[in-house]
């Protein structure tokens, strides 16, 4: 977002020069090692992978996308605002940071379908776990997210005074945007995340299945409180504090300058603090590959088989 106002007390320049390299320098460190070590433990597959597979992968390229952008966004905020790496990559810099933050939500909505099939429509999901319905869904996601995000592209780099900005699209577009956004990057697939975990709670809570403690009750229940977490943390808080920040910057005229900044320049800090907080899904979804992914599982399994092993048999040098 670009300054709140062209009244001089209206900037939070400073503010954001200290919280948004911090912030996403923190996040691409602990991202970089939990999906780079998940990269890793995915490349070495000991079976036939699944859809949740699948999805969980395609998941974890999406963060790593965003890892990647990272650094371009620290050395942008590190110079104050000055933009030195050129117009084509200004766009795609921008393009990348919002097509990984929706296609990691409507991977986990995806996901949130497949364990609701699961343990509540077993029948049903026998039938769709194949990876070829896999990885035409992720196709059509990756395709859905490229397109609506595509409008990005058209945000390049302005010159202002001896500065060249980058990142800051103009409040008109973010403001015909937004509400679509809202609706078809967020509400709806939380909507539908919800209503999934709804039933898979409500069939796991029922009295037969809670004597029950098998692996796939386990995952759902990791699943559960591991997505509505990276949804309440992570997503929610950007997309209202965001939208409550465009309606006051639209009203602004109607207020006195004074406590139009006043109102902007809060509202203005906590979505630089939220942006920070949606960015960093990244560093909270290999939670998600660990309890969830069959990979990790047998990886997991293994290594305390062989941990087993060697308690048994210290002088085993296998």
């Amino acid at each position: 977002m670009n300054n709140s106002s062209n009244h001089p007390n209206c900037s939070i320049d400073d503010f954001k020069y200290r919280v948004y390299p911090a912030a996403y320098l923190t996040i691409w460190v602990v991202g970089f090692f939990g999906n780079g070590v998940s990269l890793i433990i995915f490349c070495k597959p000991k079976k036939k992978w699944s859809s949740v597979n699948m999805y969980l992968f395609n998941l974890l390229i999406s963060d790593l996308i965003l890892v990647c952008a990272l650094p371009f966004r620290v050395t942008y905020y590190l110079m104050e605002s000055h933009w030195i790496f050129g117009d084509a990559m200004c766009r795609i810099m921008s393009y990348a940071f919002y097509l990984t933050m929706y296609s990691s939500i409507y991977f986990l909505m995806v996901l949130s379908i497949m364990r609701y099939l699961a343990i509540v429509h077993p029948y049903k999901f026998v039938m769709l776990r194949n990876t070829h319905s896999a990885k035409i869904v992720c196709c059509i996601v990756w395709f859905f997210v490229a397109a609506a995000s595509s409008p990005l592209l058209l945000s390049g780099i302005t010159n202002q005074g001896d500065k060249v900005k980058c990142l800051e699209p103009q409040s008109r577009t973010i403001l015909l945007m937004n509400y679509v956004v809202l609706l078809i990057g967020c509400l709806i697939p939380f909507t539908v995340i919800a209503v999934c975990y709804f039933f898979v709670v409500k069939t796991l809570t029922k009295p037969r299945n809670m004597q029950k403690k098998s692996p796939s009750h386990k995952k759902s229940s990791a699943m559960v409180i591991i997505v509505t977490c990276i949804f309440i943390i992570c997503f929610l808080p950007y997309h209202i504090v965001r939208t409550v920040f465009l309606e006051i910057y639209t009203i602004q005229s109607l207020l006195p300058s004074y406590e139009s900044c006043d109102y902007i320049n809060c509202i203005h800090k906590v979505a630089v603090v939220t942006l920070c907080l949606a960015a960093s899904n990244s560093c909270l979804d290999p939670l998600l590959y660990f309890f969830v992914g069959e990979n990790f599982m047998y990886w997991w399994r293994k290594r305390k088989q062989q941990t087993e092993l060697k308690q048994l048999n210290p002088k085993d040098p296998n």
